[in-house]
Order: C-alpha cells, then sequence, then structure tokens
C-alpha cells in the first residue's frame, strides 16, 4: 500500500479536517492518506508574506517525512521548486495538479480565489508555467481562511463561478484554495462545468506518481 502525505502548509486543524473530508473518495483504495498541518504556521496563507513565510517549514516537513509521495496542499503551491529538491520521493503542488487536471477537461478555466492578493500571486505562477493563456479569469470571494472553516460561502463561491462561466467564458472552475472542497459537488451538479477541488487533484496525482514508482526530483 503507497503512503500519500498531504501536508496542510498553515496551522489550522479545522482546514486539515476539511480536506481529509474532500478526500473520502480515495479511502479504502490501495493507498494510505495521512493529512497533517504545520503548527509553526500561520493559520492561513493569504500574502506573500504567508507564502515566504511557510517555505522553510515545508523544506523541514518534506526532508525529514516518510512517504512514498507528498502533496503540498496550498493553492499557492509555496516554493515548489525548493521544496521537490529537499524531498527524496514526488512532490505535488495543488495549483499545478489543477491546471493540469483543468487542461483535459476544457479549453478555458477559471479560478474561485479567496482574496484579491491571490488573483495576482495565481497570474504571476501561471505565467511561470506557460499556461495564462488558458486562463479565462480568476475571481475573489474576498475572504480569509480563519472566516472561510467558520461561516458557510456557499453563495459567494456559487456567484463567482456563474460570473466566471457566463461573464468570462470559463468551461472548467478550479477552486482555487484548499478550504473550498466541500462546495465541489453541489456547485458541479448546479453549474454544469466540471470543477475541481486542488486537494483531489493533487492527491490523484500523488498516487499514479506512487503507484508507477516515480523518483524524487533530482538535485
Amino acid at each position: 500500500m503507497s503512503d500519500i502525505l498531504v501536508i496542510n502548509p498553515n496551522s489550522s486543524a479545522a482546514v486539515t479536517r476539511s480536506m481529509e473530508a474532500c478526500l473520502e473518495p480515495f479511502f479504502g483504495q490501495c493507498h494510505s492518506i495521512r493529512c497533517i498541518e504545520l503548527s509553526k504556521s500561520p493559520p492561513g496563507i493569504e500574502t506573500d508574506a504567508h507564502v515566504a513565510e511557510v517555505i522553510p517549514h515545508l523544506v523541514e516537513a518534506v526532508r525529514d517525512a516518510t512517504a512514498d509521495a507528498i502533496v503540498v496542499s496550498c493553492f499557492s503551491d509555496p516554493g515548489i521548486d525548493v521544496v521537490r529538491a529537499a524531498g527524496h520521493v514526488p512532490v505535488t503542488g495543488i495549483a499545478e495538479a489543477a491546471y493540469l487536471a483543468a487542461l483535459g477537461l476544457g479549453n478555458r478555466f477559471g479560478i474561485v480565489s479567496l482574496g484579491p492578493s491571490s488573483v495576482t500571486r495565481h497570474l504571476r505562477y501561471l505565467e511561470k508555467l506557460k499556461l495564462d493563456a488558458r486562463l479565462a479569469g480568476d475571481r475573489s470571494i474576498d475572504t480569509t481562511i480563519v472566516e472561510l472553516v467558520a461561516t458557510d460561502v456557499v453563495e459567494r463561491v456559487s456567484s463567482i463561478a456563474r460570473q466566471l462561466r457566463d461573464k468570462d467564458g470559463a468551461d472548467v472552475i478550479i477552486l482555487g484554495c484548499a478550504g473550498l472542497g466541500s462546495y465541489r459537488g453541489a456547485l458541479q451538479d448546479s453549474l454544469g462545468l466540471p470543477v475541481i477541488d486542488p486537494v483531489q487533484a493533487g492527491v490523484a496525482l500523488a498516487c499514479t506518481h506512487a503507484d508507477l514508482r516515480y523518483i524524487g526530483r533530482a538535485r
């Protein structure tokens, strides 16, 4: 049985539990999936400063981890190149995994983001990956991780997703935060479009990496 380690780079146990709930379709298969958070990190990763702060914590966690594949479960994919170089097994970033899944499901994807600063950060990463031409739009629900886990934001998420579909022309929707996955099923049914939870996308890719016994990035 392959061991998949899912690292929530923030310190919110509530976010980790929400990730575990979204990963239920993977349980009972040929993988053991463990989800952890990093106690040294802030409760949410919402700014560039937060991203920079968690990178050394991720490097430490990945360097010391025992697993067949690792998932970094933050949609900013913080320090993914450095983190991959620190590990001995494949390391998947959930944003990149979500983008790869979207490319196989439609022509242009839209992103439901947590806050305005996330939109700018996502675009920089998409340009680095040379995937920005496939972006239909990126719209924010204007909230924080703390607010997200404490309240029901389904109406805000649904409204933004409809704008991405109807105004921006997206034919695939990506939930641009590790804490939004609980809305995926209902949102997909109401929109009539594929909706991607990046945590699920990241774990699915990590399972493939483990099953095929890929090695980690060469140093």
